[in-house]
């Protein structure tokens, strides 16, 4: 059966799925909405907004597209998932309601509170001065969230009163995340190693992907400020079976029955952001579709076809046991406009990425990119990542490495020491 499917979003990660769905035996077209310049190399890009409801629901109807893929949370919060399904056409993610575990922290947090699942204490304000004077009660650090979706920026993390201070004022008063920013929830600092868990779920059935670590922070060592992410490599060796157990009965399994009880079930891919230190695990918080760059490294390792699982999970049949991982690890290096993750140029040229793609085991999916005149250029803040394969986690980034040195673009900046953190 030659199938089309729709896949919602512009960056790396919706290239990556592109990239795996185009792969699958039923798959005869692929289109992505809006999409880049790179996913024109495995997809036809549709020049429609992720947000334009109205606009896909028409396109996906006139093409008889058999099942739309949400890559950008964006699209979930405005209600796509809601219009497909009153249209009875097939879409994997999560409706406006069970979407809000992502799009809003203060009903994230709360959430968590009446499920128990495990998290740092917190207090949420739609009052500046009061959010003031109750981090004059707390230790420092201390991390403080905008309510809203911020495209992963809007996490400030204070080491002193007066960034913290600041924080409150850029984030409530100056309104520097916008909406967002109209409440904030406060938390204490957690401390361990940052974890990505990512989850599929029909609403009901659950599958647990193997873990995987991110790299926010713009610069070598974790210094600066958060970014969409630098680097991801997974699995992670130090994240024991039983902790991946624990994640999946304490965390993912009471978020699932939580949204549940609140007559908004969860169906896509839910994807806590964890704290482990020891045996304790904390959730930071949650996201309610594929981590991206997590997706470009979940692509290269997953060893089944995306498309049937994508579908049982968007029909309510999701069998656990049909995902499956191939051997080995990978490892992604963004490669970052300068200047990101504040204002950056855009349309550089960039060279070298044929070159790099004839590498053994590496795929460059693009994020922000455009073609003009036939040739890539730099159209965003984070421009390309670069994904490779190996026997072993080493083996991976020192593939991926080589290949970064074959691209160039001007100002490109990356971090040197993705994957060396543990």
């Amino acid at each position: 059966m030659s199938k089309s499917v729709l896949v919602v979003g512009s960056g790396g990660r919706e290239h990556a799925l592109a990239w795996k769905l185009s792969q699958s035996n039923d798959v005869s077209k692929v289109y992505v909405a809006p999409g880049n310049g790179g996913t024109t190399l495995v997809a036809e890009n549709v020049d429609i907004s992720f947000t334009d409801v109205e606009g896909l629901l028409n396109f996906a109807r006139e093409e008889q597209i058999d099942l739309t893929v949400i890559g950008q949370e964006a699209a979930s919060e405005a209600g796509l998932v809601d219009a497909f399904n009153d249209a009875g056409l097939s879409i994997f993610g999560p409706t406006k309601a069970a979407t809000l575990i992502e799009s809003s922290k203060v009903f994230s947090k709360d959430l968590m509170s009446e499920q128990n699942i495990p998290t740092a204490q917190y207090k949420t304000f739609s009052d500046a001065t009061k959010a003031f004077e109750y981090i004059k009660t707390r230790s420092l650090p201390i991390v403080i969230k905008a309510d809203g979706l911020a495209t992963g920026k809007g996490v400030i993390i204070p080491e002193t009163l007066e960034q913290a201070e600041k924080a409150i004022q850029d984030i409530m008063i100056d309104k520097i995340f916008g909406e967002a920013g109209g409440s904030v929830v406060v938390e204490d600092f957690l401390k361990g190693q940052e974890v990505s868990m990512h989850a599929l779920t029909d609403g009901t059935n659950s599958v647990i992907f193997p873990p995987s670590q991110d790299h926010k922070q713009v610069f070598d060592g974790d210094k600066g400020p958060n970014t969409g992410g630098m680097g991801v490599i997974a699995p992670l060796d130090w994240v024991k079976p039983e902790q991946i157990s624990k994640i999946q009965e304490k965390v993912v399994s009471p978020a699932l029955e939580g949204l549940k009880k609140k007559n908004s079930p969860f169906i896509g891919c839910l994807y806590p952001g964890l704290m482990l230190d020891g045996q304790d695990v904390n959730v930071i918080e949650f996201n309610a579709r594929f981590g991206d760059p997590e997706a470009e490294v979940y692509m290269r390792l997953l060893d089944c076809d995306l498309y049937k699982i994508l579908s049982d999970c968007a029909a309510g049949n999701l069998n656990p046991e049909s995902v499956k991982w191939r051997d080995g690890y990978a490892a992604t290096v963004v490669l970052a406009s300068p200047g990101y993750p504040g204002d950056y140029p855009k349309g550089l040229p960039i060279t070298g990425l044929e070159e790099a793609e004839k590498l053994d085991d590496i795929v460059v999916f693009h994020a922000g990119t455009a073609l003009k005149d036939g040739n890539f250029v730099t159209a965003g803040g984070r421009v390309l990542n670069v994904t490779a394969t190996g026997d072993t986690l080493q083996n991976a980034l020192d593939k991926a490495y080589e290949a970064v040195k074959l691209i160039n673009f001007e100002g490109m900046h990356y971090r040197t020491d993705i994957g060396q953190r543990v």
